[in-house]
């Protein structure tokens, strides 16, 4: 069969087999996967240099703007990295010695030192510790700490050390705040070197300077003393200085300074300056009148429980020597609670026989208001007019008063509000109607073995006021500014009476600095012994 001629045969179609289609398609994707996959490497280690570069851009602009306090108490702060490796390295120092490894001991007590001298000097200039100063010490410790770890320390031997070291703290931490509630309430029951001049300065004017005896004698028999028609106020204390900014704060705030009457008692010791200070003083025509308590020929061992109570030895062996008991509170053994000025708030009727209504105030106190409205108030037949504490849920009844015992629960409400004593409105009428001073005396004669209470004057005042106290708008007493940093201001601006109760006195060192100047701004700085005996 002849073949058919070349230029007449089908032309071949070439053709890449299906394979090499395949093989195309995969190095494409390859490359692609490649080129995606280094620019996502790229990404992920540029974006974590670029958020540690903010975080520290950021945690150096907090560190700026933070405090020591706010600093120590921030889990990011370096303040607190370097108080937790301290604490971790303390351990390993225990067991670094115990393993006779007295090198890596030393080097772990070397840096412990270090990180101590940088809290101490960041709370001495007041200023949170920057990151050049805190970084070469974490670094620097964190491997000596890998160190210890690579030593072959197992962790159940770490865990026991950090156990025993956490106890010695704990036990250590316990002693310091009983130490520091001790050593408080000293400085707060001390009478400061300032006001010791004081007295001694104006004692020396009341036995010089026979015009001022004079004086004295004649205001004891000023109707004034006696009249219901004008506004009296009375002060148990003391503490000269104290009680003159009470009257000063009182009588720069009100409407009408004339119709004020003072009653202030006090004690021997005191009277004499107290007289000097008030009578050589105007404070803007009220009347002030200074008493002694010493002179209360009545109130003796036979007609009050208390001035029993005071005279016994065991009784003052209880507040002057401690309890054998451990865990009673230091305050619950303050001697204050055995002068005798600090009870007479509940003898106001004997001592001002003639008189209608009072106003009682504490010598801690600023008066902010006009306090003549309270006069005017009507209690509803109760005897005391009181701010209730029990607002934000505790200071009740409980809180006071042992209501294990049958005479308490069986007469009391455990869940009755408090009050505060401070600032009270009495109506003497309505306490000589209701006997409330032979209620106070029956409640004392059977506490005469201190089990139901142990503190003060305010637990035998919630008994023998239950049921005749007459709650009073907040606004009237605000209380904290000795103990409580945090008060708002708002509630402190609209206060008529500001009460430093607690161990932070305005006259003392320890005061809260930021109250000092509601209390400073009464005290008559311009008079010369003011100025030589306080202010020097």
């Amino acid at each position: 069969m002849r073949r058919r001629a070349t230029d007449y045969r089908r032309p071949v179609r070439r053709r890449f087999s299906g394979w090499i289609w395949v093989l195309v398609l995969f190095m494409i994707g390859g490359f692609a996967l490649f080129v995606l996959q280094h620019f996502h490497d790229d990404h992920i280690h540029q974006q974590p240099s670029m958020e540690l570069a903010t975080r520290i851009e950021q945690e150096q602009i907090s560190h700026e703007h933070s405090n020591v306090t706010t600093d120590a108490s921030s889990a990011r702060s370096y303040a607190r990295q370097l108080a937790e490796q301290m604490t971790l390295a303390k351990a390993y120092i225990v067991i670094a010695k115990e393993h006779n490894n007295l090198y890596l001991a030393w080097e772990l007590s070397s840096k412990v030192r270090r990180c101590q001298y940088l809290l101490s000097k960041a709370v001495m200039r007041e200023e949170p510790l920057s990151v050049d100063e805190a970084y070469p010490v974490i670094e620097s410790l964190s491997s000596l700490i890998f160190k210890a770890q690579d030593a072959h320390y197992d962790i159940a031997t770490t865990i026991m050390t950090m156990k025993s070291h956490i106890q010695a703290l704990e036990e250590r931490a316990k002693a310091a705040t009983t130490q520091s509630a001790l050593f408080g309430q000293l400085a707060a029951e001390s009478l400061p070197k300032n006001l010791h001049c004081l007295d001694i300065m104006l004692l020396n004017d009341w036995l010089q300077k026979t015009w001022l005896k004079e004086l004295a004698a004649e205001l004891k028999n000023s109707p004034r003393l006696v009249d219901n028609n004008l506004y009296h106020f009375c002060i148990f204390s003391d503490n000269l200085l104290a009680v003159s900014v009470v009257v000063n704060s009182t009588v720069s705030n009100a409407d009408h300074p004339k119709q004020l009457v003072f009653h202030i008692v006090t004690n021997s010791v005191n009277s004499g300056p107290m007289q000097a200070w008030f009578l050589s003083h105007d404070f803007k025509g009220s009347t002030i009148e200074v008493q002694n308590v010493e002179e209360f020929k009545w109130l003796d061992a036979s007609y009050s429980p208390v001035v029993k109570q005071l005279l016994d030895s065991d009784y003052r062996k209880y507040y002057f020597e401690g309890s054998e008991d451990v865990n009673v509170e230091p305050k619950f053994r303050n001697p204050k609670y055995l002068s005798l000025i600090n009870h007479l708030r509940f003898y106001i009727p004997e001592i001002y026989p003639q008189l209608e209504k009072v106003v009682f105030l504490d010598d801690d106190v600023v008066v902010q208001k006009d306090l003549t409205p309270l006069f005017s108030l009507d209690l509803h037949g109760n005897v005391n007019g009181a701010v209730e504490t029990c607002l934000e849920a505790f200071h009740r009844y409980y809180n006071y008063l042992n209501f294990s015992n049958h005479q308490i629960s069986s007469k009391f409400d455990p869940q009755a509000c408090g009050w505060a004593f401070g600032m009270n409105v009495f109506d003497l009428i309505a306490w000589r109607h209701n006997n409330v001073t032979a209620r106070y005396h029956y409640w004392q004669e059977l506490n005469n073995d201190k089990t139901l209470w142990k503190l003060g004057t305010l637990p035998p005042a919630l008994l023998a006021f239950y049921g005749l106290t007459e709650p009073l708008d907040r606004r009237w007493h605000v209380l904290g500014l000795g103990y409580d940093v945090n008060l708002d201001n708002r509630l402190i601006e609209s206060a008529a009476v500001i009460h430093f109760n607690g161990n932070m006195k305005p006259w003392l060192k320890l005061a809260i600095s930021k109250y000092r100047p509601l209390w400073e701004r009464h005290l008559n700085q311009i008079h010369p012994y003011i100025q030589y005996c306080v202010t020097s």
